[in-house]
């Protein structure tokens, strides 16, 4: 049975750092307050509110755009700075109720396997300014997403990505509005094409189409690991074709 014995709100990043890196106590920052929803938690814990600390903004920043990590999922899919795909793909977490409580950090620091929207961060270049006792260093979602430790007593402050580029995307569910299966992300950049997969790995991640056929996916009811391995196949061919470039 989950029992929160104190809730804290700080007005700073300092004052929530501080209250996270206290030793002989179990704290949990929250952002949206989504993931505590339906968990089983049997020790007492303090949670630490981060909705006053961390800034909520959407910027535009030149050749990328800014948010804040308490952004709403909302935020994104109703600002025109964000680029377009990434509105379509967090239109995708959820219902409005979830949408207009979960936010962009604890979506990036819960780092739900299934994330549509994690792989759209992937492919726009997503990088994450985390803010610990020592200062804030930024760092690259896709070594957040393999490195989970960067977070330890650490907030994540905001998010910058790219702009621009060839999107597309492509998902297979059992029903249209059910949380994908596997679903494959693609953008096209100077350097190259980039392209994510999303229910094959415990993260979203950056793949090549060759690589797809040295994964081991989990299998679970919706799926095998072959079949999961078949449809990153499938649908990573298709983004690339949708984006002018043969798988």
């Amino acid at each position: 049975m989950r029992t929160i014995s104190q809730y804290h709100r700080p007005p700073t990043i300092d004052e929530a750092l501080a209250l996270l890196s206290r030793t002989g106590v179990t704290v949990r920052p929250i952002a949206g307050g989504t993931g505590l929803v339906g968990e089983e938690i049997s020790a007492e814990i303090e949670v630490v509110d981060l909705q006053l600390a961390c800034p909520d903004s959407i910027t535009d920043a030149g050749e990328a755009v800014e948010m804040g990590a308490m952004a709403r999922l909302q935020d994104l899919v109703d600002s025109s700075l964000v680029p377009p795909l990434l509105r379509e793909l967090a239109l995708r977490e959820g219902p409005n109720t979830l949408r207009n409580a979960a936010t962009l950090g604890g979506t990036i620091a819960s780092a739900d396997p299934e994330s549509e929207l994690l792989a759209g961060l992937l492919v726009h270049e997503a990088r994450i300014a985390i803010s610990g006792r020592s200062g804030t260093s930024e760092v690259s979602l896709s070594e957040l997403l393999a490195d989970p430790s960067l977070l330890s007593n650490a907030i994540i402050v905001s998010i910058s990505v790219g702009k621009g580029g060839i999107t597309a995307a492509a998902r297979t569910g059992r029903t249209p509005a059910d949380t994908s299966i596997v679903a494959a992300v693609g953008r096209t950049t100077p350097g190259g094409n980039l392209l994510a997969v999303t229910g094959i790995a415990s993260t979203p991640i950056l793949v090549t189409p060759p690589e797809i056929d040295s994964l081991n996916p989990p299998s679970d009811f919706r799926g095998s690991s072959e079949y999961r391995r078949g449809l990153a196949r499938t649908l990573a061919a298709r983004v690339l074709s949708e984006m002018g470039e043969p798988a």
